[in-house]
C-alpha cells in the first residue's frame, strides 16, 4: 500500500493525538505519520513508532454526512467480528472527543503483509496468484458463514434487496451532476427486477483485492480491511458488489480501463467462475446472476459519483478523483447494456 507525506488538507495535530493514544500503548514519543494514498472515502494514516506500527482511520476533513463516515460503527463491527473472523485487524481504541482531531476516529494494529492494486510484480508466480484467487472466494464464503447475531443491531430484517435498490437510487439522484447519465431507466429496471432476499448474513460491502492483505510466503490471506460498508444483508448482493470491480481479460476497453486490481491475470477466475465457485462453496443457488451484477455496477457508480460531486465543487482536491466523472459514465453505460 503506497504511502506519502500528509496532504495539507488532511493534516492533524500529531502531538495531541499521541497524548490521547498514550494510555492504550507503551510508547513515550509521538510517532512519525504518513498517509496512505489509496482510499476514496475515509482517510487512513500510518502511525510509525520505533517498534510499533498502527493505523488511524478518520472521516474526510469537513465531512457533514456522519452516517457515511461512522467511525464508531466501523470500530464496533471489527471489534465484534475479530474473535469469530480472524482476518479482521485488532482494534486499539476509539476516540469520540472532537477536540483531538475534529471528529471521531479510531486506531488499530497494522496487518503485516502485501497489498496488491492494479498490477502485481512481474515475477509473481502462478502459485501466488492461485493463493490470491482462492482466498478471495473462500474468504467471502467464510465471512458469510459467521453468526450474524454478532451484529444484530445492524439487521433491519427482510427486504434488504428492496432497501438497497431504493437507497442507492436516491443517493444517485441526490449526487447528480450535469456530466453523468440520469439513469432513470436503469433505476426503474432495478426496481422492477429485484428478487427476494436469498438470505441474511454479515457482508463486507467492499470486497476487492486491494482491501486484502496477503502473506504469500505462508500462502494465505492475512487480513481484510475497510469495513465501513459492512452490515447484515443478502450474501448475493455482497457478491454482486464485489464483482463490479472485477475486470475479465476480454472486457471492452472502456470498462477495462477502470481496472484497479489484477483480476485479469491468468489463474484468476472470470466473473462467471467466481460466482460458480462461491455458490459451490457456500451451497447457495442462483440461476441468473444478472440482477446482482447490474446492481453491483450501479452501486459502484453511485459511490464514485458521490465523490465526483464533492470534487466538482472543490470539497476535496485529491487528484486521484479527477477522472471519476468519466468512470461513472462507463459504469452506468455498462450496467444499462446488461439490463436494458
Amino acid at each position: 500500500m503506497e504511502l506519502s507525506a500528509l496532504r495539507e488538507e488532511d493534516r492533524f495535530d500529531i502531538a495531541r493525538m499521541h497524548q490521547w493514544l498514550s494510555p492504550f500503548i507503551n510508547q513515550s514519543s509521538a510517532p512519525e505519520v504518513e498517509q496512505f494514498r489509496s482510499g476514496a472515502s475515509n482517510l487512513t494514516y500510518l502511525l510509525r513508532y520505533p517498534n510499533l506500527e498502527l493505523v488511524l482511520r478518520r472521516p474526510p476533513v469537513g465531512t457533514k454526512a456522519i452516517s457515511a463516515h461512522d467511525m464508531r460503527r466501523e470500530f464496533l463491527i471489527q471489534s465484534r467480528l475479530k474473535p469469530a473472523y480472524g482476518l479482521v485487524p485488532q482494534m486499539i481504541a476509539l476516540c469520540d472527543d472532537h477536540s483531538i482531531l475534529g471528529s471521531d476516529f479510531y486506531v488499530m494494529e497494522r496487518v503485516v503483509g502485501q497489498i496488491f492494486r492494479r498490477d502485481v510484480p512481474a515475477d509473481m508466480s502462478p502459485g501466488d496468484i492461485s493463493v490470491m484467487a482462492q482466498s478471495l472466494v473462500s474468504g467471502l464464503v467464510q465471512l458469510h458463514a459467521v453468526d450474524s447475531s454478532l451484529l444484530r443491531e445492524l439487521n433491519k430484517g427482510s427486504g434488504y434487496v428492496t432497501r438497497q435498490v431504493a437507497g442507492w437510487s436516491e443517493r444517485y439522484r441526490n449526487a447528480l451532476t450535469d456530466d453523468v447519465p440520469k439513469a432513470h431507466e436503469l433505476m426503474t429496471w432495478l426496481d422492477k427486477n429485484k428478487p427476494s432476499d436469498v438470505g441474511s448474513c454479515i457482508i463486507h460491502g467492499d470486497w476487492r483485492i486491494d482491501n486484502m492483505v496477503f502473506d504469500l510466503e505462508s500462502k494465505r490471506m492475512a487480513g481484510v480491511l475497510d469495513w465501513e460498508l459492512a452490515t447484515v444483508g443478502d450474501p448475493l448482493m455482497d457478491l454482486g458488489s464485489a464483482l463490479a470491480y472485477w475486470v475479465d481479460p476480454d472486457d471492452d476497453p472502456a470498462f477495462a480501463s477502470l481496472r484497479r486490481q489484477p483480476s485479469h491475470l491468468p489463474g484468476m477466475p472470470s466473473r462467471k467462475e467466481f460466482v460458480s465457485s462461491y455458490l459451490k462453496l457456500s451451497d447457495r443457488q442462483c440461476n441468473d446472476f444478472t440482477f446482482y451484477e447490474v446492481f453491483g455496477l450501479f452501486r459502484l457508480s453511485v459511490i464514485i459519483q458521490q465523490i465526483w460531486a464533492r470534487y466538482r465543487v472543490g470539497a476535496t482536491t485529491n487528484p486521484a478523483f479527477a477522472g471519476f466523472g468519466g468512470a461513472v459514465n462507463t459504469l452506468i453505460n455498462r450496467a444499462q447494456g446488461l439490463a436494458l
